[in-house]
């Protein structure tokens, strides 16, 4: 870890561990994402105001946790082969791509951790939110998903249970979703591009949970071209359920494919609706008296909207006011 500061409650973690998760050949997935948000972060002063964390590789009984070791065990094959898809088609194997998404799931897990051991209060990791990875299948360019193995391990670990997951990505959170679906615990939040045009062809409004859990998942699909007005009425559907609820850790998943012009998605929105998520989410993490947010940067395939939209992003989170606790 660099750039120590003892005042700091801000954390970012960045590395080239972490950057190679990208994909060769012309993939929209490139290794140049963590690159070009950092540029822009630094262009506007906000590198000087959080601590850097360096990436850590998860160990394989914490990828366990969530995903099979059966399938664990194929991405290894397919990794050091070099060859193969690891889905159906949008998810190619590569020399090394087993190291580096352990790599983005240890590093979320590392995050999630800190914030629990009160080192930082709030971070943000670029290259993270890999939403689709199911248990024993990859999907839309998401090997390892971290942010159902920080909701394992957040369980087992610190023993607790109600965690809010918040995804304004374009696509719809699947993989965070579906094996969550019937836990009353995990409090679900997305407001994504409609499945009726947009991989993964899912998350209607009806689906709110099953059985125990029903009514603690709001699921919100946008039209194509759908505008920051569309997205700021949506919004307080999700600051209800989560004060309904009232988790105890909050994760967003922050992907700047939903906003205007990038090249897979169809939605609208300005970084305004990446400034204000961020935001309100760390308001309502105070409000609930933790403060725990952890940011993961999902997708984005424009360059220059991943760089404003995830700066957009680490702007909040430091400037977001904390809330001291009552003696």
């Amino acid at each position: 870890m660099v750039n120590r500061m003892r005042d700091a409650t801000i954390c970012v973690y960045l590395g080239e561990e972490i950057a190679q998760y990208g994909f060769p050949d012309g993939h929209p997935w490139t290794t140049t994402r963590m690159d070009a948000f950092w540029q822009e972060a630094t262009r506007q002063s906000l590198s000087s105001k959080v601590v850097i964390a360096d990436p850590v590789m998860a160990q394989p009984e914490q990828l366990h946790s969530f995903h099979t070791p059966q399938y664990v065990e194929l991405v290894k094959r397919c990794s050091d082969a070099g060859e193969g898809f690891l889905d159906h088609g949008d998810t190619p194997a590569f020399p090394g791509i087993y190291e580096a998404a352990a790599y983005v799931v240890g590093s979320a897990v590392a995050a999630a951790e800190q914030i629990m051991q009160q080192r930082f209060r709030r971070i943000f990791i670029p290259i993270a939110g890999l939403h689709h990875a199911q248990p024993d299948v990859a999907g839309g360019f998401c090997v390892f998903n971290d942010a159902a193995v920080v909701v394992k391990h957040l369980r087992k670990q610190h023993g607790i249970k109600k965690i809010a997951y918040v995804d304004i990505d374009a696509h719809h959170g699947d993989g965070v979703f579906y094996p969550f679906e019937a836990d009353p615990h995990l409090i679900f939040a997305d407001i994504h591009e409609d499945g009726r045009y947009l991989y993964p062809w899912c998350g209607s409004e009806d689906e709110t949970g099953v059985g125990p859990a029903y009514g603690t998942k709001v699921n919100i699909p946008m039209a194509p071209d759908a505008s920051d007005a569309d997205f700021f009425s949506a919004w307080p559907r999700i600051e209800a359920l989560l004060m309904e609820h009232k988790p105890e850790f909050i994760i967003l998943q922050c992907g700047a494919d939903s906003l205007k012009n990038d090249p897979l998605t169809h939605l609208a929105f300005s970084t305004a609706a990446h400034s204000h998520a961020a935001t309100r989410l760390c308001h309502m993490a105070e409000t609930l008296g933790h403060g725990r947010v952890l940011a993961l940067g999902g997708g984005g395939y424009n360059l220059s909207n991943v760089a404003q939209g995830w700066s957009a992003v680490l702007r909040a989170l430091i400037e977001a006011p904390i809330i001291p606790a009552q003696p």
